[in-house]
C-alpha cells in the first residue's frame, strides 16, 4: 500500500495574502495581510488533493516588491529541511508576483530540488469580487504532489513555468507570467498535470546546489546590480558604484548583448578596480549569441535580475574557494 506524502505550504505574503478595504476592488490594495493557515482555510478542496496532509508556516509576510535577501536563505533553509524529509511529496510557497522569479531561481539554484517546489501567487487580492489566488493555490498543491514534478516551477492561471525561463510580463492581467519563446513546462487540467511534451522536464543539475549550509549570512553577499544601456547613458551610474565599491554589475543590454560606447567605456574602467562585469540582454524572449572573442561573460540567457543571482552565487563559490586554498 502507498502512503500519501505531505504537502508543505511556507507563507511569505504577496497579493495573495491581500485585502482591500474597499469591496471587490483588484487594485489599491494592501499586500501581505492574511496569514497563510487562513488561505489553506479558504480552499477546502486543498483537503482532497492533498490527502497526505499539509503542513504550514509562515517564514515572512512582505509585499513581495520588498523581499529581501534575509528572506530568501531564511526560504531556502526551510526549504532544504523539508526537502530531506521522506515524508514530504512536495513544496508550496505562496508568493507575490513582482519578484516570484527571482526567489524561484535563487531556490533553484542553491536547492537543485529533486521533489516539487512551486510559487503560488495571485494578481488579485483575497477580498476581490473574483479572487484568482484559491484556484492558483489549489492549482499548486496539485503540482506539488504531482509524483513526475520536480525542480522549482511556477504555477498561475492554470500554467506551469519553470524557474529559469519564467518572468512577469504583465502588471495586470490574471496571466501576467510568461517563459517566452520557451512555453509553458505544462498545464493543470482540472485535477491533473499535462506536460506540454507529454513527458515530465527534467531535473538538471547546477553548480550552486546542496550549497545552502555553507552560504554566508546576507549581509556577507557581494554586491552586484544591474545597470541598462539605453539611448543617451552616461555612464554615471557605473562609475559611482564602482567608487562605492560594488563587486559585480550585470548589464541589462540593448539587442544581442549590444552596449553604448559610453556605457562601455565606464565598464572597461569599474573592471579595472576588480569589478566583474557579466551581460544580458533587455528583450523578453531569445537570448544573447555571445562570441569567444567577447570581453564580457554573457548571462547564457538569464534576464538581468536572474544574471544578479548567479553573479552573486559566483561570487560566493570564489570566496569560499579561495578560502579552502588557504
Amino acid at each position: 500500500m502507498v502512503v500519501a506524502k505531505k504537502i508543505v505550504l511556507l507563507g511569505t505574503g504577496g497579493t495573495i495574502a491581500g485585502t482591500s478595504a474597499v469591496a471587490g476592488a483588484n487594485t489599491g490594495y494592501t499586500a501581505a495581510q492574511i496569514g497563510v493557515e487562513d488561505l489553506i482555510a479558504a480552499v477546502p478542496a486543498l483537503r482532497e488533493v492533498a490527502p497526505g496532509g499539509l503542513v504550514a508556516k509562515q517564514i515572512a509576510q512582505v509585499d513581495s516588491k520588498d523581499m529581501s535577501h534575509e528572506i530568501w536563505l531564511k526560504l531556502a533553509r526551510h526549504c532544504e529541511k523539508h526537502l530531506a524529509d521522506p515524508d514530504v511529496q512536495g513544496i508550496v510557497i505562496t508568493h507575490g508576483t513582482d519578484t516570484l522569479e527571482e526567489t524561484a531561481w535563487f531556490l533553484q539554484q542553491v536547492l537543485e530540488p529533486r521533489k516539487p517546489i512551486v510559487l503560488c501567487s495571485a494578481m488579485r487580492p483575497a477580498t476581490a469580487l473574483a479572487p484568482d489566488g484559491p484556484q492558483n493555490l489549489l492549482d499548486s498543491v496539485i503540482v506539488a504532489g504531482e509524483p513526475t514534478a520536480c525542480g522549482v516551477l511556477c504555477v498561475a492561471a492554470g500554467e506551469i513555468h519553470g524557474a529559469r525561463e519564467v518572468r512577469k510580463v504583465h502588471p495586470l492581467r490574471l496571466n501576467a507570467f510568461s517563459s517566452g519563446d520557451a512555453g509553458p513546462l505544462g498545464w493543470v487540467e482540472g485535477r491533473s498535470v499535462r506536460w506540454s511534451r507529454n513527458s515530465a522536464p527534467e531535473c538538471s543539475a547546477t553548480s550552486h546546489a546542496r550549497v545552502v549550509q555553507t552560504l554566508p549570512e546576507p549581509d556577507l553577499w557581494p554586491q552586484v546590480e544591474i545597470v541598462m544601456s539605453h539611448a543617451g547613458v552616461s555612464g554615471a551610474l557605473v562609475k559611482a558604484l564602482a567608487a562605492q565599491g560594488v563587486d559585480g554589475i550585470v548589464v541589462a543590454a540593448t539587442g544581442n548583448g549590444t552596449l553604448h560606447g559610453t556605457l562601455e567605456h565606464a565598464l572597461e574602467a569599474a573592471e579595472e578596480e576588480g569589478v566583474l562585469v557579466r551581460i544580458a540582454s533587455r528583450c523578453v524572449e531569445g537570448q544573447v549569441l555571445g562570441a569567444e572573442d567577447d570581453r564580457w561573460a554573457s548571462a547564457n540567457g538569464l534576464s538581468p535580475v536572474k544574471a544578479r543571482i548567479s553573479l552573486i552565487l559566483d561570487l560566493i563559490d570564489d570566496d569560499l574557494a579561495a578560502e579552502n586554498d588557504e
